[in-house]
Protein backbone atom coordinates (compact mmCIF):
# COMPACT_ATOMS: atom_id res chain seq x y z
CA UNK A 1 0.00 0.00 0.00
CA UNK A 2 1.41 3.37 -1.04
CA UNK A 3 0.48 6.32 1.21
CA UNK A 4 0.48 10.06 0.65
CA UNK A 5 0.25 12.85 3.21
CA UNK A 6 -0.76 16.23 1.80
CA UNK A 7 -1.19 19.30 4.00
CA UNK A 8 -1.50 23.05 4.00
CA UNK A 9 -0.20 25.06 6.94
CA UNK A 10 -0.27 28.77 7.65
CA UNK A 11 1.25 28.89 11.13
CA UNK A 12 2.97 25.49 11.22
CA UNK A 13 0.24 23.68 13.16
CA UNK A 14 -1.02 21.45 10.37
CA UNK A 15 2.52 20.74 9.20
CA UNK A 16 3.39 19.40 12.69
CA UNK A 17 0.37 17.09 12.61
CA UNK A 18 1.19 16.02 9.04
CA UNK A 19 4.75 15.07 10.02
CA UNK A 20 3.45 13.05 13.01
CA UNK A 21 1.02 11.22 10.73
CA UNK A 22 3.74 10.61 8.14
CA UNK A 23 5.98 9.11 10.83
CA UNK A 24 3.21 6.65 11.75
CA UNK A 25 2.56 5.35 8.25
CA UNK A 26 4.36 2.31 6.83
CA UNK A 27 6.58 2.50 3.74
CA UNK A 28 6.13 3.28 0.94
CA UNK A 29 4.97 6.79 1.81
CA UNK A 30 5.45 10.40 0.77
CA UNK A 31 4.61 13.79 2.24
CA UNK A 32 4.04 17.07 0.42
CA UNK A 33 2.76 20.55 1.03
CA UNK A 34 -0.40 21.03 -0.98
CA UNK A 35 1.53 23.45 -3.22
CA UNK A 36 3.86 20.64 -4.36
CA UNK A 37 1.46 17.70 -4.02
CA UNK A 38 1.41 15.12 -6.82
CA UNK A 39 -1.56 13.68 -8.59
CA UNK A 40 -3.26 11.43 -6.02
CA UNK A 41 -4.11 8.66 -8.48
CA UNK A 42 -0.91 6.66 -7.82
CA UNK A 43 -1.62 6.25 -4.08
CA UNK A 44 -3.79 3.80 -2.15
CA UNK A 45 -4.22 5.79 1.08
CA UNK A 46 -4.23 9.56 1.51
CA UNK A 47 -4.00 11.63 4.68
CA UNK A 48 -5.34 15.06 3.73
CA UNK A 49 -4.64 17.99 6.03
CA UNK A 50 -6.05 21.48 6.23
CA UNK A 51 -6.36 24.48 8.49
CA UNK A 52 -9.73 26.01 9.12
CA UNK A 53 -10.27 29.37 7.45
CA UNK A 54 -13.54 31.21 7.97
CA UNK A 55 -15.30 28.06 9.10
CA UNK A 56 -14.16 25.77 6.32
CA UNK A 57 -11.16 24.07 4.72
CA UNK A 58 -8.53 26.58 3.57
CA UNK A 59 -8.67 27.27 -0.18
CA UNK A 60 -5.47 25.45 -1.22
CA UNK A 61 -6.43 22.24 0.55
CA UNK A 62 -9.99 22.47 -0.73
CA UNK A 63 -8.81 22.66 -4.34
CA UNK A 64 -6.59 19.61 -3.89
CA UNK A 65 -9.21 17.61 -1.98
CA UNK A 66 -11.64 18.09 -4.86
CA UNK A 67 -9.19 16.24 -7.17
CA UNK A 68 -9.21 13.09 -5.02
CA UNK A 69 -11.59 10.33 -6.12
CA UNK A 70 -12.16 6.71 -5.18
CA UNK A 71 -9.46 6.60 -2.49
CA UNK A 72 -9.18 5.48 1.11
CA UNK A 73 -8.58 8.68 3.06
CA UNK A 74 -8.18 10.16 6.49
CA UNK A 75 -8.87 13.84 7.00
CA UNK A 76 -7.00 15.93 9.56
CA UNK A 77 -7.08 19.58 10.43
CA UNK A 78 -6.24 22.29 12.90
CA UNK A 79 -8.34 25.18 14.11
CA UNK A 80 -8.47 27.78 16.86
CA UNK A 81 -11.77 26.45 18.21
CA UNK A 82 -12.13 23.47 20.50
CA UNK A 83 -12.05 20.27 18.41
CA UNK A 84 -15.27 18.96 19.98
CA UNK A 85 -17.21 22.20 19.44
CA UNK A 86 -20.20 22.62 17.14
CA UNK A 87 -18.01 24.90 15.00
CA UNK A 88 -15.44 22.12 14.58
CA UNK A 89 -18.16 19.62 13.69
CA UNK A 90 -19.45 21.96 10.98
CA UNK A 91 -15.90 22.40 9.62
CA UNK A 92 -15.51 18.61 9.37
CA UNK A 93 -18.87 18.34 7.64
CA UNK A 94 -17.64 20.80 5.00
CA UNK A 95 -14.35 18.91 4.64
CA UNK A 96 -16.21 15.63 4.13
CA UNK A 97 -18.32 17.24 1.42
CA UNK A 98 -15.16 18.11 -0.53
CA UNK A 99 -14.11 14.45 -0.72
CA UNK A 100 -17.39 12.77 -1.56
CA UNK A 101 -16.84 9.64 -3.60
CA UNK A 102 -13.96 8.51 -1.40
CA UNK A 103 -13.88 6.07 1.50
CA UNK A 104 -13.35 8.39 4.49
CA UNK A 105 -11.92 6.11 7.16
CA UNK A 106 -11.65 8.71 9.91
CA UNK A 107 -11.21 12.39 10.76
CA UNK A 108 -8.94 14.12 13.24
CA UNK A 109 -9.04 17.72 14.45
CA UNK A 110 -6.93 19.47 17.05
CA UNK A 111 -6.50 23.00 18.18
CA UNK A 112 -3.67 25.10 16.89
CA UNK A 113 -2.42 28.60 17.40
CA UNK A 114 -4.21 31.26 15.43
CA UNK A 115 -2.24 33.64 13.22
CA UNK A 116 -1.22 36.61 15.43
CA UNK A 117 -2.26 39.01 12.65
CA UNK A 118 -5.80 37.64 12.78
CA UNK A 119 -5.90 37.99 16.56
CA UNK A 120 -4.77 41.61 16.26
CA UNK A 121 -7.49 42.24 13.68
CA UNK A 122 -10.09 40.76 16.06
CA UNK A 123 -8.86 43.06 18.81
CA UNK A 124 -8.98 46.19 16.65
CA UNK A 125 -11.05 46.08 13.48
CA UNK A 126 -13.58 43.48 14.65
CA UNK A 127 -14.10 44.69 18.19
CA UNK A 128 -17.80 45.42 17.52
CA UNK A 129 -18.44 42.25 15.49
CA UNK A 130 -20.67 39.92 17.56
CA UNK A 131 -19.05 36.80 16.03
CA UNK A 132 -15.38 37.75 16.11
CA UNK A 133 -14.87 40.36 18.83
CA UNK A 134 -12.31 39.60 21.52
CA UNK A 135 -14.46 38.45 24.41
CA UNK A 136 -12.92 36.98 27.58
CA UNK A 137 -14.09 33.53 26.42
CA UNK A 138 -12.49 33.95 22.99
CA UNK A 139 -9.26 35.23 24.55
CA UNK A 140 -9.11 32.16 26.84
CA UNK A 141 -9.77 29.81 23.92
CA UNK A 142 -7.08 31.45 21.79
CA UNK A 143 -4.60 31.24 24.67
CA UNK A 144 -5.36 27.51 24.96
CA UNK A 145 -5.13 27.08 21.17
CA UNK A 146 -1.64 28.64 21.24
CA UNK A 147 -0.46 25.59 23.25
CA UNK A 148 -1.44 23.20 20.45
CA UNK A 149 -0.76 20.97 18.71
CA UNK A 150 0.98 19.55 21.77
CA UNK A 151 2.67 16.19 22.26
CA UNK A 152 -0.63 14.51 23.17
CA UNK A 153 -2.27 15.82 19.99
CA UNK A 154 0.64 14.53 17.91
CA UNK A 155 0.64 11.15 19.67
CA UNK A 156 -3.12 10.85 19.11
CA UNK A 157 -2.69 11.66 15.40
CA UNK A 158 0.13 9.11 15.04
CA UNK A 159 -1.88 6.39 16.76
CA UNK A 160 -5.03 7.05 14.77
CA UNK A 161 -3.33 7.17 11.39
CA UNK A 162 -1.21 4.09 12.10
CA UNK A 163 -4.48 2.24 12.69
CA UNK A 164 -6.08 3.80 9.59
CA UNK A 165 -3.17 2.64 7.47
CA UNK A 166 -3.68 -0.91 8.71
CA UNK A 167 -7.40 -0.66 7.93
CA UNK A 168 -6.70 0.78 4.49
CA UNK A 169 -4.10 -1.90 3.77
CA UNK A 170 -6.64 -4.58 4.65
CA UNK A 171 -9.19 -3.04 2.33
CA UNK A 172 -6.66 -2.57 -0.48
CA UNK A 173 -5.39 -6.15 -0.39
CA UNK A 174 -8.82 -7.75 -0.05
Amino acid sequence: MKSLVVYSSRTGNTQKVARAIYDALPEPKEIFSVKEAPDPSAYDFLALGFWVDKGTVNAGSARYMETVTEKKIGLFGTLGAYPDSDHAKQCLKKARALVQGNDILWTFLCQGKVDPGLIKMMETKMKNDPHHSMTPERKARLEEAAKHPDEKDLADARALFAQLAKTAAGKVSA
